[in-house]
């Protein structure tokens, strides 16, 4: 008789007791194998490249790298089922989404529950963007403080008060930091709706910049502008986009 292939789980915690807990709970789950615990987002990202799990039980809030980050950075080809204390007000975004969660602290009950839900999706893709959960998760009013991108195996962390613009370049886009750009695949758009408006604006439909950066606006042609920013780089500016630049540096006198 043909044995069944085990499902291969990473545990993501930086909590030793967290990942415990979850340790104890999968004893009477024969069919999974914990293959790989981590302490710490970076871990998870390197550990989760080399391995390729079906399942990760994944913590949001950690240090150095979040949750969402975490599923930002290794895809979305593995079922996930966050472990959380975020409340039930913010948990909703998983549900809208179909993402499994646990509630810490949480029942053996709920936890054979959310992981007969994350069996039943294995190999399947998540259906939202990851930037669009976190951006549900994170609720009106709150904005990145950071952008992680992965170079190779390397991840680099751009706090956005860093972020000069961003340049859309067909399913990427080019983060331009203290000199140094960094390709990273998402939209402008999606990357915009993440940022403060009061400190980011979209003068381009390629470009989203930094109004920190900003030092003058001169005229290109008729009816064209372009910006001139601190590091002397020159960005076209549409009629749109000159609109919300003029509108957003009115208020900022």
């Amino acid at each position: 008789m043909k044995q069944t292939a085990k499902i291969r789980a990473v545990i993501v915690d930086d909590e030793e007791l967290a990942r415990q807990v979850i340790r104890e709970m999968l004893t009477s789950h024969s069919e999974i194998e914990v293959v790989a615990e981590c302490a710490n987002g970076f871990d998870a990202v390197r550990t989760v490249a080399e391995i390729k799990p079906d399942l990760i039980f994944l913590d949001i809030q950690m240090p150095k790298l979040d949750g969402f980050e975490v599923l930002e950075l290794i895809g979305n080809d593995f079922a996930v089922i966050f472990a959380t204390a975020y409340d039930e007000h913010a948990l909703r975004a998983f549900e809208v989404h179909a993402v499994d969660y646990l509630l810490k602290p949480f029942r053996a009950e709920r936890f054979d529950e959310a992981l007969q839900r994350a069996k039943e999706r294995i190999g399947k893709k998540m259906p939202a963007s990851v930037e669009e959960l976190a951006a549900t998760a994170r609720g009106s009013g709150q904005y990145a403080e950071r952008i992680v991108v992965k170079d190779g195996t390397r991840v680099q962390i751009i706090p956005v008060v860093k972020l000069d613009y961003a340049e859309a370049q067909d399913d990427y886009i080019a983060l331009s930091s203290q000199g140094k750009k960094y390709l990273k695949q998402q939209t402008v758009s999606s990357l915009e709706a993440s940022l403060d408006p009061k400190s980011f604006v979209r003068i381009h439909r390629s470009y989203l910049v930094n109004i920190e950066r900003v030092t003058r606006l001169e005229p290109y042609g008729k009816d064209t502008h372009v910006v001139i920013l601190s590091d002397g780089a020159r960005l076209p500016v549409s009629r749109t986009g000159y609109a919300r630049l003029t509108g957003l540096l009115g208020e900022q006198k």
